[in-house]
């Protein structure tokens, strides 16, 4: 739940208004929409620096190339991706952003809804409010932007919201904020006979919108935070309802895993902001068969952002588990699509 209500007491410090407001072969051929470079070229991982470019080169190998004591079955290929903060940047949050788009619009259509809880928290960034009203004011603006229209309606504003937003303090679109180093990784796995998912916390089918046109997956390889629905006879559609059915962070990405999936991944890619991935990573462990895990630390204030955990949960995790720590100062040779 950390993950959705830094949606609500990130935000408030973000300007309100956005000013211009199959399998294995058939992934490997699909491209990213941030360039020609994500495409599998002779040199793998070109923005990868050793050793850890080194260390996921020798694990894939052993896992995909037959006759290996360690040969992987192609069907249990399964890497498993966390989105904000390991596919992309996540300050802040996009669907946060988002957020603040459909509160724009909804207030827009309905003035009067300004004056009324919780968009009017939102229009005068009260952050109070939020913190007054804990899980139950964030639910409520969750399910004010959020549900109360057809997925097909839903779509369209999402598709709409990447189409115009630019992400504030680097005035580029959405499609370039995505980590190039990931691009890589994801299309080298697939060249190897990996499936590959995304696992956020994000709202799933906000991420679905874009996950083919900027990773190359498609959106029934996305899991995620779900609302629960409900049939409409009278026009045949689906309604989104006001209520969370699955919170997919921390404990809740293994169940989303095996709700939408049905096995362990044998690599699993998060990152350290909330300890959002530390279970999933776990999770992943426990495949029997040879598996990969890794944590993005965000230590590049240059080049991207710097923070931390209070209490650096993840990156012990990692220590202690023995997982790879991805240091974006030291193993990426370049962070976003040129």
């Amino acid at each position: 739940m950390k993950k959705i209500i830094e949606i609500i007491f990130v935000t408030c410090s973000v300007t309100f208004i956005l000013s211009s407001c199959q399998q294995a072969t058939d992934e490997t051929s699909k491209t990213s929409a941030a360039g020609d470079s994500t495409s599998v070229t002779k040199e793998p991982l070109p923005s990868w620096n050793d050793p850890l470019k080194r260390e996921i080169i020798e694990y894939v190998t052993k896992v995909s190339k037959e006759g290996s004591p360690d040969f992987v079955p192609l069907a249990d290929r399964i890497a498993t991706f966390d989105n904000d903060g390991t596919l992309w940047a996540e300050m802040p949050l996009v669907q946060e952003l988002f957020a603040f788009y459909r509160v724009k619009k909804i207030v827009q259509a309905n003035p009067a809804l300004a004056k009324k809880q919780p968009f009017m928290a939102v229009v005068t960034k009260d952050k109070a409010y939020f913190e007054k009203g804990g899980e139950k004011a964030l639910i409520q603006l969750v399910g004010a932007t959020h549900t109360g229209m057809t997925e097909d309606q839903f779509e369209a504003d999402a598709k709409d919201f990447f189409a115009t937003a630019t992400y504030p303090g680097r005035n580029v679109p959405i499609s370039k904020i995505v980590y190039q180093p990931q691009l890589e990784l994801l299309n080298y796995l697939r060249a190897n006979g990996f499936k590959t998912y995304i696992v956020t916390g994000g709202t799933i089918e906000l991420v679905r919108t874009i996950s083919e046109s900027l990773y190359g997956i498609p959106k029934n390889q996305v899991v995620g935070t779900t609302f629960k629905y409900e049939f409409i006879d009278s026009n045949r559609s689906i309604m989104r309802e006001p209520a969370i059915d699955l919170l997919c962070d921390k404990s809740g990405k293994p169940v989303g895993i095996q709700v939408h999936i049905g096995q362990r991944p044998i690599f699993s890619a998060g990152n350290e902001r909330s300890g959002g991935d530390i279970a999933m990573s776990k999770y992943c462990q426990g495949n029997r068969y040879p598996n990969f895990q890794m944590i993005v630390n965000h230590n590049d204030s240059t080049r991207e952002y710097y923070y931390q955990e209070k209490d650096t949960a993840s990156l012990k995790a990692a220590a202690q588990n023995k997982w790879h720590v991805v240091s974006m100062k030291d193993d990426w040779k370049t962070i976003f699509p040129q």
